[in-house]
């Protein structure tokens, strides 16, 4: 089904949405939720996100559903990782937690639009290479490992670094034009 047909089946409060949406979605964002919170606290996270969407539509109406959920659903991850920081330590998902707080702070996210933040996000990562533009998407977002980003394009982990260091300088300068 496309999302612009379960976008009606939410306006249309049919709870046929929520089905249609986790047979699309949910293997994709059961796979998203486990990197960031572990395999006993994903699929908490995924129902949650399916609740809020839920809650949500309407009033919003989401052009890009896949992207929508993946909002949703990493702010869910971020608020339980917050609050069970103090239980649990896993320092790869606080050190990513901090990046994406680096290049998206709440406070800037508050003051614009989705869609205004994802054509400024596409308009700042077509000025890096498509490669560079990859590897910041899959550490800041997807919150893979440098080495599993180092596997994926035959690189080493130093050089993986580099390019994460030299995008993230990047998007300050670019921020500040």
């Amino acid at each position: 089904m496309e999302d612009r047909e379960i976008v009606e089946l939410y306006w249309a409060r049919d709870e046929r949405a929520i089905g249609e949406s986790r047979e699309k979605y949910g293997p994709l964002l059961a796979s998203f939720a486990r990197r960031f919170v572990g395999e006993e606290d994903a699929e908490e996270c995924v129902s949650d996100a399916y609740l809020r969407a839920w809650n949500a539509i309407p009033p919003e109406r989401p052009e890009n559903l896949r992207a929508y959920y993946a909002k949703i659903l990493r702010n869910l991850c971020l608020d339980r990782l917050r609050r069970d920081r103090a239980h649990k330590r896993d320092d790869r998902i606080l050190e990513v937690t901090d990046e994406l707080q680096a290049v998206a702070p709440d406070s800037v996210l508050e003051k614009v639009t989705a869609q205004e933040l994802s054509d400024y996000v596409n308009r700042f990562l077509r000025t890096l290479s498509r490669r560079d533009g990859d590897i910041l998407i899959r550490r800041c977002f997807w919150a893979e490992s440098v080495g599993e980003i180092a596997r994926r394009y035959s690189m080493r982990p130093n050089a993986v670094s580099v390019s994460l260091t030299r995008s993230r300088r990047k998007l300050a300068e670019y921020r500040s034009i």
